[in-house]
């Protein structure tokens, strides 16, 4: 089960899909995996309280993932994203706010899920990972930039 908590009106102004954006990311990046998650889709200020009181970072950044115990079992975790810093990401790098909230939950819920991108091995196996996923869900390549201006 997927559950959605919009907190910042925001996130439904700008897409009043967002609930179904979020089900569709999360549920195709938990493909065969039993478990639930929840997704809370906030304002700037609570990712950044979050971010200073979790992970000593007190900043707002795009999305936050928070894997529960396995004794929490069938809860994978929650993941918080802050509105006006995924939609000014979203912007800069000339992407729909639909496709990168996806691209956002799909990367959330892998962390979820145990992979991580700590060094260049296992970030080249994240980011294949996400793009598998999403480009099933009909979304390019969030990393084809990036790696462009990289050659």
């Amino acid at each position: 089960m997927i559950e959605i908590e919009v907190e910042d009106a925001a996130w439904t102004a700008a897409l009043p899909d967002v609930d179904a954006v979020v089900s569709r990311g999360a549920t195709a990046a938990l493909g065969a995996v039993e478990g639930d998650v929840v997704v809370l889709l906030t304002d700037d200020a609570g990712v950044q309280d979050l971010n200073a009181r979790f992970r000593d970072k007190d900043r707002p950044t795009n999305v936050l993932s928070f894997p529960a115990a396995e004794s929490a079992f069938p809860h994978l975790g929650d993941l918080v994203l802050g509105f006006a810093y995924c939609a000014a990401e979203a912007e800069t790098q000339g992407k729909t706010l639909s496709d990168h909230l996806s691209h956002l939950v799909v990367h959330g819920v892998l962390h979820l899920l145990g992979r991580d991108h700590e060094d260049d091995a296992e970030a080249e196996e994240m980011e294949a990972e996400e793009r598998e996923i999403l480009a099933a869900l009909g979304v390019a390549d969030p990393y084809a930039v990036e790696h462009e201006a990289d050659a």
